[in-house]
């Protein structure tokens, strides 16, 4: 696989996970001549090599067994964190930190690096410790609102409307911190 992210090799080559060899084959040629580097209209040589390693991957049997394995173990642990995850979705309260807390975050990368304040997700969901899935509704809330936005290469900034909601909520959210801590004459 690639460096960083495993390739999903079966929607890179836009193919269920069921399909036959000769179907993988078939939609190999034609998303391989789509890509290649040669196309001047659609040549895509980062696009290419993926979907060319995809094909490598699901077309030798061995291969396809390993990465099955990976691939239906990785979607089942996606699912079980979605699932564990919908009790908390549903409470309001936890949604309204966890748009505090990204734009914290946000915020914070931005004051300390202000040349290249972009976030990526990735690396949201390692400070937040919240997968993907959870994320996107806070991050699609946030965008709305306008309190968020996406540069050139889809990284996550705060604008000046994040910036005043955030200096304007500042005393409900050092209360509303001191509120979860735990205690600590307990």
């Amino acid at each position: 696989m690639s460096e960083g992210k495993p390739l999903d090799c079966y929607e890179l080559l836009q193919v269920n996970p069921n399909a036959e060899l000769d179907t993988i084959h078939r939609v190999y040629r034609l998303l391989a001549q789509r890509f290649h580097p040669d196309n001047k209209d659609t040549g895509n040589d980062a696009r290419f090599r993926e979907i060319h390693e995809a094909y490598v991957t699901l077309s030798d049997p061995d291969r396809r067994a390993k990465y099955d394995i990976q691939y239906h173990q990785q979607k089942q642990d996606r699912w079980r964190l979605v699932s564990a995850g919908h009790k908390a979705e549903d409470d309001f309260e936890i949604e309204q930190i966890n748009r505090l807390t990204v734009l914290e975050a946000l915020h914070a990368k931005r004051r300390l690096e202000p040349e290249g304040s972009g976030m990526p997700l990735k690396e949201l969901e390692s400070l937040t410790g919240r997968p993907r899935e959870h994320l996107q509704f806070t991050i699609w809330y946030l965008a709305q609102k306008k309190l968020v936005q996406r540069d050139d290469s889809s990284q996550l900034l705060i604008t000046a409307d994040g910036v005043d909601f955030l200096e304007q909520n500042f005393r409900t959210n050092v209360q509303r911190r001191r509120l979860q801590a735990p205690s600590d004459t307990a």
